[in-house]
């Protein structure tokens, strides 16, 4: 039988065995920490399994997105993630979803699932998962990369503390694998924590790590374990809900590489690059001034609000952030630009755009 190795465990047996198949969880992500994630909730027979991301394979994943096989970049994947998760074991459920988590499907997601599980690496996406857990009364597994080190925790379980609890702020400049680098036995071994907590609080069994935030360092195996206060005022209404995430999703703008490059020769676009300067690759589009997102409401001043000022990081994750702070100030026409200086440098190859 499929499942024999962990039904003789005293601690999962066959009612054990059941409950893992009348589970439901949402993998929000399926890029490093997903990858990792996926094939051992497939694997001991979580019974459905969603996987949520709009992305499609670049020949970059493949160092750490191990399930994804060379044949398939420009695939997408969800799909992609689907196919070999059912491979891995045909009596399960997976539900591959082709688009990006946001405030309009978040909600009836969660409603649905009974476990999600955060394996993205942006921060607004991260906020989102939390308070839509808030909302919905439901857990979340936190899984988060930094060159070499890792953190993991659960949030919102059993009234336990939330990610707001940990990172009460929003305005955090932080940076995701593609800005920072990573290697990618560091997600797989993050992922498979993750993969853990599921799998103890589907059973019932071990200690969850609700309250606690587990950090383990890759390069000499440390691994220290912090206590999370809850905070008793944090609390979010589904109506609180949807008026922060609605104004949010109708603020932050995007337009693509491809349609900012058509704007390279407008006097009346400023193009604003929010990396820091030592970070790669270079653009050097005309009209572009650059100040990293963590000075940019200091230099609001180098700044002209009657121009249209597109915004682009390393990937197109800080350039959003940059887009709230600009709109909170006298800046009507700002756009954050999709993919940021990766997609524009790509662009710039394939079409040869001359700047």
């Amino acid at each position: 039988m499929r499942y024999n190795r962990q039904i003789i465990l005293p601690e999962v047996g066959e009612k054990g065995q059941e409950k893992l198949g009348q589970a439901k969880v949402l993998i929000i992500g399926a890029g490093g920490l997903g990858a990792a994630i996926l094939p051992y909730l497939a694997a001991a027979g979580i019974g459905e399994i969603g996987i949520i991301d709009d992305d499609s394979i670049e020949i970059s994943n493949l160092q750490r997105q191990v399930i994804y096989r060379n044949d398939a970049i420009g695939k997408s994947k969800a799909l992609e993630a689907k196919e070999m998760a059912l491979s891995l074991n045909p009596s399960i459920q997976v539900n591959a979803i082709t688009d990006t988590l946001n405030a309009k499907n978040a909600i009836p997601l969660f409603e649905y699932y009974d476990i999600m599980v955060d394996a993205t690496d942006n921060l607004h996406t991260k906020y989102l998962i939390n308070d839509s857990c808030v909302v919905t009364n439901k857990p979340f597994v936190y899984g988060s990369i930094y060159k070499f080190q890792g953190q993991v925790s659960v949030f919102n379980y059993q009234n336990g503390p939330t990610y707001r609890c940990l990172f009460p702020d929003e305005s955090s400049n932080s940076k995701n694998c593609v800005d920072s680098g990573v290697m990618g036995i560091s997600v797989g071994i993050i992922g498979m924590f993750q993969a853990n907590e599921v799998l103890k609080m589907v059973l019932g069994i071990g200690n969850v790590l609700s309250g606690e935030l587990l950090i383990y360092n890759m390069l000499n195996n440390d691994q220290q374990k912090f206590d999370l206060v809850k905070i008793n005022s944090i609390a979010l209404s589904r109506l609180d809900f949807e008026k922060k995430y609605n104004g949010i999703e109708n603020t932050v703008l995007e337009i693509t590489a491809n349609e900012a490059l058509e704007q390279i020769d407008n006097p009346d676009v400023l193009f604003l690059d929010v990396r820091n300067e030592e970070e790669l690759p270079k653009v050097s589009l005309l009209n572009t001034i650059q100040i990293p997102l963590s000075e940019l409401e200091e230099n609001l001043d180098q700044l002209d609000s009657n121009k249209t000022i597109l915004v682009y990081c390393q990937s197109g994750m800080r350039s959003k952030k940059a887009v709230e702070i600009l709109k909170k100030h006298p800046f009507l026409k700002v756009q954050s630009i999709a993919g940021g200086a990766l997609k524009l440098v790509e662009v710039i190859a394939s079409n040869a755009v001359s700047i």
